[in-house]
């Protein structure tokens, strides 16, 4: 039983991780977009990275504050 909250534990904190590269990739993925729509060098590239780094942040902590109050 002590193997299996482990690997429930470990599986938890590897999606978390996956969704914050996805959300980090989306975000500065549309800011290249946005950069090359606009002919703007890395100005909404950066602005768009470092926003999705910020919301990344936000989901694991939101995350991670529920999973403390489930326990």
């Amino acid at each position: 039983m002590r193997n299996r909250k482990r690997w429930d534990a470990g599986a938890a904190y590897s999606g978390m991780a996956f969704q914050m590269g996805a959300i980090i990739a989306l975000g500065t993925y549309g800011g290249v977009k946005l950069d090359q729509w606009l002919n703007l060098s890395p100005l909404f590239t950066i602005v768009c990275a470092l926003l999705s780094i910020a919301l990344a942040m936000y989901v694991m902590v939101h995350k991670l504050s529920q999973k403390k109050k489930d326990e």
